[in-house]
């Protein structure tokens, strides 16, 4: 069974999971962050606080994070097309119990999606980290530029991600995936 996680909810108390207790500020990205946006031409780098030179900009690393439980799974992060996926990682709280200790991480976003992103019979059953890389070439691709791969039809959407436990259990983790916003790679 999918659980819808709620949305970020900045400045509220007591907050709800994964929202700040203060106020927080949205940007639609994705961001740049440098202090020389164009390339002046001479080649020359740019000397501290100086604005001009050889550009120097870069995109800003962002993540999302969810809570997941082995008895309920659910909906976790949603990607925003045409990112650059850097790293999915399980924090392993409580151990998963039960006959098997495995879970999935899948995108819900169709099924040509679904078996790119998945990633099947990872360990849930020790405590800490586990982390999630991809392994074919398929999935390479959709981490490359998320939803933008030649195996994709209909165009480029968000990719939101579905944990799926072996069995119902007591397991708990935190599911943190980092990416680049909007970089739309094609490699």
């Amino acid at each position: 069974m999918a659980t819808v996680i709620n949305d970020t909810q900045p400045g509220f108390y007591p907050n709800p999971n994964g929202s700040p207790v203060f106020p927080a500020t949205a940007f639609t990205g994705p961001i740049l962050s440098g202090n020389v946006i164009s390339s002046d031409g001479t080649g020359t780098l740019a000397g501290l606080g100086n604005t001009y030179g050889t550009q120097n900009t870069g995109y800003v690393v962002t993540a999302q994070t969810e809570v997941v439980t082995q008895a309920s799974g659910g909906v976790s992060i949603t990607i925003p097309a045409q990112s650059q996926i850097l790293s999915i990682t399980m924090m392993v709280t409580t151990v998963w119990s039960g006959a098997a200790t495995t879970f999935s991480v899948a995108a819900t976003a169709g099924t040509t999606a679904a078996t790119a992103f998945s990633a099947t019979g990872i360990a849930g059953g020790t405590l800490g980290r586990v982390s999630i890389s991809p392994t074919t070439a398929a999935q390479i691709a959709n981490w490359d530029n998320v939803s933008n791969s030649t195996f994709q039809t209909g165009g480029p959407t968000d990719v939101q991600f579905l944990i799926t436990s072996a069995n119902t259990g007591t397991g708990v983790g935190t599911l943190t995936v980092t990416y680049i916003q909007g970089i739309n790679n094609a490699s």
